[in-house]
C-alpha cells in the first residue's frame, strides 16, 4: 500500500462521510478509507445500494472501523433519522466514486436514498469525484449536471484521464486515493500563502560532457517536491522549475522541466518576474563542461581532460533584481553549517536559508534542518522532508511583507 503520512498535514482528527456509489471504482474508495484512518480521519462510509453491490459494506466496516451505512432512510439510529444525524459535525462529505446517475440525481436535488438525502441535508462541505466511461462524462447532461453543482458550491474533483475499465481510454477516470487525500488536505492546511506567486527550483542539474554522459550529483528532488506541494496547499499559485527527477507533479503545481544549470536559469527567468517568493531548492552544478562533445567520448586507456567553467547563481540573480521577491536559499554543507550557511545568507543578501549536513537527508524521505533569518538560528527535529517543508511554509509565511 502507498505510503500516506506525506499529506497528514491538514487531515488529523477530522471526520469525514465517505459516500460510495455504483462503480467499478469502488475498489479505490476501500483503499481510500484505509489510508485516510491511517491519517487519522474518522471515516464514515455511505453506499449506495448499487455500491454495495460492488465492495460490501462489511469490507468498509473493518477498514473504517465505524458501521458502514447503506439503503434508504429506514436504517436504524437512536432517533431513526441517520440522514441528518450522520452530517451533523462532520468537517465534510466525499462522494468516490460518483457515477454519472448520482451526480445527476445531486444536480436536480433528489432525496432517494441515504446518501443523496444526507448530501441534500448537509451542513459541511461537500465534494464529489466522478468515475464513469469517457462519452458519460463527456455527455452534454453530464456537463451541465456537474456545472450546477459547481454553482451551487460543491467542490468537484477529477476526473482524471486514462484506461478504463471498458478499455476505453479518456476523461472519467476516479482520481487515485493519493490524490484525494492531497485535495481533502488542501481545503483543510490553513492559507498562509493565499494570494501569492511562488517559484521554485527542484532536482539536480545535468551537464553534458557528451552526448550520453554527464556531470551531476545526488539531490533526489524530494525536498524541493514537498516545498512546491506545501506552497500549493497553503493557497499559492506556483510553478516548479525542476532538473530530472523521477516524483510525479504535486496537485496544484505548474511544473516546467529542465535539464541544465542553463536551461533551468531560463526557466526561473521566464516565471519570476512579479512573483512574491522565490526559493532555491535545487541542487544545481557549479560547473559544466566548456565543450561538451558532439559525439560520444569513445574508451582509451589514456586520461582525457575536461575544462569546466562556472555556472550561472541563479539565485543571486535573482536576489538582486530591482524588485526581487522574498528570497530563500538552501544550503547543503559537509562541515560548519553554522558557518557556511550564513555566510551564503549574508553574502547574497537573502531575507531567509535553509541549511543542513549533507549526510542528514541528501536523498533520502527525512532531514535535519536549520532556518537562517535576520532573528538567528532556528534548529527544526529530524522528520519527513514533507513535514518540514510545512514548517518552511510557516516561517516564510511569518517572514513575507505584508502585502
Amino acid at each position: 500500500m502507498p505510503d500516506y503520512t506525506h499529506v497528514i498535514d491538514g487531515l488529523r482528527g477530522r471526520r469525514i462521510v465517505l459516500g460510495v456509489s455504483g462503480g467499478i471504482a469502488a475498489y479505490k474508495s476501500a483503499e481510500l478509507t484505509r489510508a485516510l484512518g491511517h491519517m487519522g480521519v474518522d471515516v464514515h462510509v455511505v453506499l449506495t445500494e448499487a455500491g454495495a453491490r460492488f465492495v460490501t459494506p462489511l469490507t468498509f466496516q473493518a477498514l473504517s472501523g465505524n458501521r458502514a451505512w447503506s439503503g434508504f432512510l429506514d436504517e436504524k439510529m437512536e432517533d431513526g433519522m441517520p440522514h441528518i444525524r450522520l452530517g451533523r459535525g462532520m468537517d465534510a462529505i466525499l462522494v468516490a466514486p460518483a457515477s454519472a446517475d448520482f451526480i445527476a440525481r445531486l444536480a436536480a436535488g433528489l432525496a432517494s436514498d441515504l446518501l443523496s438525502t444526507l448530501c441534500l441535508a448537509r451542513d459541511c462541505p461537500l465534494f464529489v469525484a466522478p468515475a464513469m466511461n469517457r462519452q458519460m462524462w463527456e455527455n452534454p447532461a453530464t456537463q451541465r449536471n456537474v456545472a450546477t453543482l459547481q454553482s451551487d458550491g460543491v467542490t468537484i474533483l477529477g476526473p482524471a484521464v486514462g484506461e478504463q475499465a471498458c478499455g476505453e481510454t479518456g476523461p472519467g477516470r476516479m482520481l487515485e486515493p493519493e490524490v484525494l487525500c492531497e485535495e481533502l488536505n488542501a481545503f483543510f492546511t490553513p492559507k498562509l500563502l493565499a494570494g501569492r506567486k511562488v517559484v521554485l527550483t527542484a532536482g539536480p542539474t545535468f551537464e553534458a560532457v557528451d552526448p550520453v554522459r554527464g556531470i551531476t550529483n545526488a539531490s533526489s528532488g524530494k525536498m524541493g517536491y514537498a516545498l512546491a506541494a506545501a506552497c500549493a496547499r497553503a493557497g499559492s499559485e506556483v510553478v516548479l522549475v525542476s532538473g530530472p527527477v523521477a516524483l510525479p507533479v504535486p496537485v496544484g503545481v505548474r511544473r516546467i522541466e529542465v535539464t541544465s544549470a542553463l536551461q533551468m536559469r531560463d526557466g526561473v527567468f521566464a516565471a519570476v518576474m512579479g512573483v512574491d517568493v522565490f526559493i532555491a531548492v535545487a541542487a544545481v552544478a557549479d560547473y559544466r563542461p566548456a565543450e561538451p562533445a558532439v559525439h560520444k567520448i569513445k574508451k582509451s586507456g589514456a586520461a582525457i581532460h575536461l575544462e569546466l567553467v562556472p555556472n550561472p547563481d541563479i539565485l543571486a540573480e535573482v536576489a538582486a533584481l530591482p524588485e526581487a521577491p522574498f528570497c530563500v536559499g538552501f544550503a547543503a554543507e559537509s562541515r560548519d553549517l553554522d558557518t557556511f550557511a550564513e555566510e551564503k545568507r549574508r553574502a547574497k543578501r537573502l531575507p531567509m536559508l535553509v541549511g543542513n549536513l549533507i549526510g542528514d537527508g541528501l536523498g533520502g524521505d527525512e532531514n535535519t534542518v536549520v532556518i537562517y533569518d535576520e532573528e538567528g538560528r532556528h534548529p527544526l527535529p529530524r522528520a519527513p522532508k514533507t513535514f518540514i517543508a510545512r514548517q518552511i511554509v510557516e516561517r516564510i509565511a511569518r517572514l513575507l511583507p505584508t502585502k
